[in-house]
């Protein structure tokens, strides 16, 4: 898999699958439509479900349709009600809301019923051969498959050991259902695919009713007709799967609900399997399912990412018929997108460098004004205090700077932003050598809007000794180093290429404002918390552990950085 250069487009012409809906109302087929999103609740939701929560959903809303989200419960062993309950808020936090709320479970005496009509057809038969065995005999993808010994049972036998299957007479793994179809077929799940394995678990909505369960590729495409759901969109690697879901509708002689296929989501720097996100998390290499590093859906919520930006990515990537690789970087431009608009400005630094402004009067303090937002002046303006004493970005000075280094140096000026101009006139350091201060002299006549305007080269950001509050922040990178994570080379440990850098927590100095901001809400409840711009910094917001005695922010995203930019040139 290669990656492919993200493209942000303006306004999209019609992917494929809505050029299919819209010919089919054209012609008639249908009158309206009814799509689905049918998670397995063995796991949480991440942004590839995300993209195909956004699509289904998207289009049943476009085309004036029904959506239903159906879980598909015929797992026991793997399923619980924590996934359940998690799935049901990802989908409302993303701001859908479904038709009707299926379970694959609803359907168990149907889908049984539907086993016997096969069986009764001669297209359905029960094979004592053991996992191992029907693995063996199913042949190659050069070579055919033999037909079980167990294949040419009468009806009456089939019917009355599968009645017997269901009755509990039988341990797990001693027999299945299979449907009888071609042991030569070119397409490997068309070899007498199983139907029902036997399974003594107690199920979270069934209980123990039940000891047999249907699999996935039998229950599937019948729950869709049961609900009449007019276009049943799955990710790419089912396309081999839809001759099967054609085959059960067709044998049935059910409501023929149709299968179409669009390119899964891929990401670069990280995983999208629900086994390796599980182990991520058993293994203790994250810190759980919300680690806000974790590609699902309640970690970029914890992260702070926002529904409407991850609505705008899916919009943005679009609907493929070819498998691709996104940047993740296209995610994070469609939240800063959106944050840009809607995020308040507060200042704050994470490396502080102590300030003194000498020729400024010692219990002096007088307030700048800024605008709340840039870039929506209805938000209003914001003051900021301004004393002596203040903090700037270690990084922000440099003793010994490169040509193009238009921060503060010895000697140097920059302008404070919102600020006056202040000059660099001696360098504090400790017995160690240690910069631990910048005796500095500000330009009385330069602060915006009195005085002569003045310009120098250099803008930096600062907060007001008085008005800082010490915060833990929490910085993440990529969760992994390598791009593309779905090729690594045979027998590669995935683990291997974890980012050891992917999560800092370093301890700042905040406004008080932005701590008053963050805490207004409840930080536990995502719909509460205020994303807001520490200026020059990136947008953040309060972790769910905020509290005011012990204040801790997520950097959602960073701004762009043009001064790197700079350096890789040179």
């Amino acid at each position: 898999m290669n990656a492919e250069k993200t493209q942000i487009p303006a306004e999209r012409s019609l992917n494929f699958i809505e050029e299919i809906i819209e010919s089919d109302l054209s012609q008639g087929k249908h009158t309206s439509i009814i799509t689905r999103f049918p998670p397995e609740p063995n796991g949480y939701l991440h942004i590839g479900h995300a993209k195909s929560i956004c699509l289904n959903f998207g289009l049943g809303l476009k085309y004036n349709g029904t959506t239903n989200l159906r879980f598909d419960d015929t797992n026991p062993v793997k399923e619980e009600v924590e996934y359940v309950d998690s799935i049901k808020e990802d989908i409302n936090w993303l701001g859908f809301k479904w038709a009707n709320e299926f379970y694959a479970s609803d359907y168990f005496e149907q889908l049984y019923d539907w086993a016997h009509r096969l069986i009764a057809k001669g297209l359905a038969y029960v094979d004592d051969q053991n996992q191992e065995e029907i693995r063996q005999t199913r042949g190659t993808i050069t070579t055919p498959g033999t037909n079980s010994p167990f294949r040419n049972r009468s009806i009456q036998e089939n019917a009355d050991l599968f009645t017997r299957m269901r009755n509990g007479e039988f341990p797990d793994g001693s027999r299945v259902l299979r449907a009888k179809i071609d042991m030569g077929h070119p397409n490997m799940l068309m070899r007498d695919p199983i139907m029902y394995r036997i399974l003594h678990a107690e199920h979270h909505r069934t209980g123990t009713t039940w000891c047999i369960y249907p699999m996935y590729d039998y229950a599937h495409g019948q729950c869709d007709s049961i609900e009449n759901i007019t276009h049943s969109i799955c990710t790419l690697e089912f396309d081999v799967h839809r001759p099967l879901y054609d085959w059960f509708i067709e044998k049935l002689e059910i409501f023929p609900s149709h299968q179409y296929e669009f390119a899964r989501l891929n990401i670069t720097h990280t995983v999208m399997s629900k086994r390796r996100l599980l182990e991520l998390v058993q293994s203790g290499l994250v810190n759980g399912w919300d680690d806000p590093r974790m590609p699902t859906i309640s970690g970029l919520r914890r992260r702070g990412y926002t529904p409407s930006g991850i609505r705008m990515f899916s919009e943005k990537v679009g609907v493929a018929k070819r498998d691709n690789l996104i940047e993740y970087s296209l995610m994070e431009w469609c939240i800063r997108e959106d944050l840009n608009k809607t995020a308040p400005r507060y200042m704050a630094v994470l490396n502080p460098l102590k300030v003194i402004l000498t020729n400024y009067p010692e219990d002096k303090v007088e307030y700048m004004t800024a605008p709340l937002n840039p870039e929506n002046p209805e938000a209003g303006e914001r003051t900021i205090p301004f004393s002596r004493e203040l903090y700037i970005e270690r990084e922000d000075f440099m003793e010994d700077p490169p040509k193009k280094f238009f921060r503060l140096r010895p000697g140097g000026e920059v302008r404070l932003k919102y600020g006056y101009i202040i000059r660099c006139e001696q360098v504090i350091k400790d017995t160690a050598g240690e910069i631990v201060a910048l005796h500095c002299t500000y330009s009385p006549d330069t602060k915006p809007g009195t005085g002569t305007w003045r310009s120098v080269k250099g803008t930096i950001h600062w907060l007001c000794a008085r008005h800082a509050v010490a915060a833990e922040v929490h910085l993440f990178d990529t969760l992994f180093t390598e791009a593309d994570m779905g090729t690594l080379p045979d027998g590669t440990d995935y683990k291997d290429f974890l980012n050891k850098d992917s999560f800092k927590v370093v301890h700042g100095l905040v406004d008080k404002d932005a701590i008053a901001a963050a805490g207004k809400g409840q930080p536990g409840i995502d719909a509460t918390r205020l994303r807001m711009q520490f200026e020059r910094l990136g947008y953040f917001v309060a972790d769910y552990s905020f509290s005011f005695e012990k204040p801790v922010f997520n950097r959602v995203c960073t701004l762009r950085d043009s001064f790197a930019k700079t350096l890789k040139k040179d």
